[in-house]
C-alpha cells in the first residue's frame, strides 16, 4: 500500500505542476507587447550628429542625432536617421529599432523646415543585412542591438556610436 500511495503522490503534483505551467503559458502568451506612444522630436541639430560607418559599397555619409536616442518602455530604441548623399541630397527620418524581433519601422520623414511628415506606411519590417543600402543592419549589429541585445539607455546607445562600435561586439 505505501508503493500505491507514493505513486498516486506523484501522480498529484505532476498533475499540479502541469496545471501551474498551462496558466504560466496562458498569461505569458495573453501579454501582447504594447508599444508606448510616440512623440516626433525637434528636426535634428549639426550639432548633435554622430556619424556611423555602413560599408564601403556606399558613398553615402550616415548620422545619428544624439539627442533624439531613446530606449522605450517598450524595447523600442529610437532615433532620427541622416543620410546625405555626395549630390547633397539629404534624407532625414524617425525611426524605431525593436532588438527582440530584429525589426525596424519609420514614424515619419524630415521637411526641408524642420518639420516632419508622418510616414503613410508605418508598419514593422525586417532589418536585412544588404550589400550597399544597410545601415539598418549596421544600427542593429554593431551599435543598438549587441548580440541581439537592446542597449540599457541612451546613453549606451551614444557611447557606441562615438566609439564606433559597441563594447560587446569583438572585431
Amino acid at each position: 500500500m505505501p508503493l500505491f500511495r507514493s505513486v498516486l503522490l506523484l501522480l498529484a503534483a505532476l498533475l499540479a505542476s502541469a496545471a501551474a505551467f498551462a496558466d504560466f503559458e496562458e498569461d505569458y502568451e495573453s501579454k501582447q507587447w504594447q508599444e508606448i506612444e510616440v512623440q516626433l522630436p525637434v528636426a535634428p541639430r549639426q550639432e548633435t550628429l554622430l556619424p556611423f560607418y555602413v560599408s564601403a559599397a556606399t558613398e553615402n555619409r550616415f548620422y545619428i542625432d544624439g539627442s533624439t536616442l531613446s530606449v522605450g518602455s517598450d524595447g523600442v530604441v529610437r532615433y532620427v536617421l541622416l543620410v546625405l548623399t555626395p549630390q547633397g541630397a539629404r534624407n532625414v527620418t524617425y525611426e524605431g529599432m525593436r532588438c527582440e524581433t530584429r525589426e525596424r519601422r519609420i514614424y515619419a520623414s524630415g521637411r526641408q523646415d524642420g518639420s516632419w511628415s508622418k510616414a503613410r506606411k508605418n508598419e514593422w519590417v525586417r532589418i536585412q543585412d544588404a550589400y550597399a543600402n544597410r545601415q539598418h543592419a549596421a544600427l542593429f549589429l554593431e551599435y543598438f542591438c549587441p548580440i541581439g541585445n537592446i542597449v540599457q539607455d541612451a546613453a549606451e546607445a551614444r557611447n557606441a556610436l562615438v566609439k564606433g562600435v559597441h563594447p560587446d561586439n569583438k572585431r
